[in-house]
């Protein structure tokens, strides 16, 4: 048994937090302060103390054609995330989009087409926990952390 638990995060404004401790899952949308985003992590912690975590985030940049406030607050709420993992001295990995959904091959070009793939591969591995689009991500994430550990 795996004695660790994994930490998916999408850290975009409709992104979420994904954690998965042996067959236990567990994920929420992405809080919308930063204390909420301190007590979703202090909560895992609190829950295993003792147990290891580990994380990994998708690296984000920023993209043609999004506007100057849309890229700064995705920036943004992406530096809160790395500040509250380094706080509670959380070991993470950093991962672009191309390389953790390329695990989950082949997806749809369309974007609406490829997240609606990720959100019903999500629920399939994840039938027992309500997987939402803002969600999906982050329990793959944690998903891909941990069958590639």
């Amino acid at each position: 048994m795996d004695n660790r638990i994994y930490i998916g995060i999408d850290p975009g404004k409709n992104g979420g937090i994904g954690f998965i401790y042996n067959d236990l899952a567990y994920c929420v949308r992405c809080p919308a302060t930063v204390s909420e985003m301190a007590e979703e992590i202090k909560a895992c912690i609190e829950l295993a103390p003792d147990i290891q975590k580990t994380a990994i985030i998708e690296k984000v940049h920023s993209m043609p054609k999004q506007g100057v406030k849309s890229e700064f607050t995705f920036g943004e709420g992406y530096g809160k995330w790395l500040g509250i993992l380094a706080a509670h001295k959380i070991p993470y990995t950093q991962v672009t989009p191309q390389k953790w959904m390329a695990f989950y091959k082949p997806l749809p070009k369309d974007k609406k087409d490829r997240k609606n793939q990720l959100k019903h591969l999500a629920q399939q591995r994840f039938p027992e926990i309500k997987i939402t689009l803002a969600t999906a991500d982050a329990i793959l994430l944690a998903n891909y952390l941990k069958e590639n550990k």
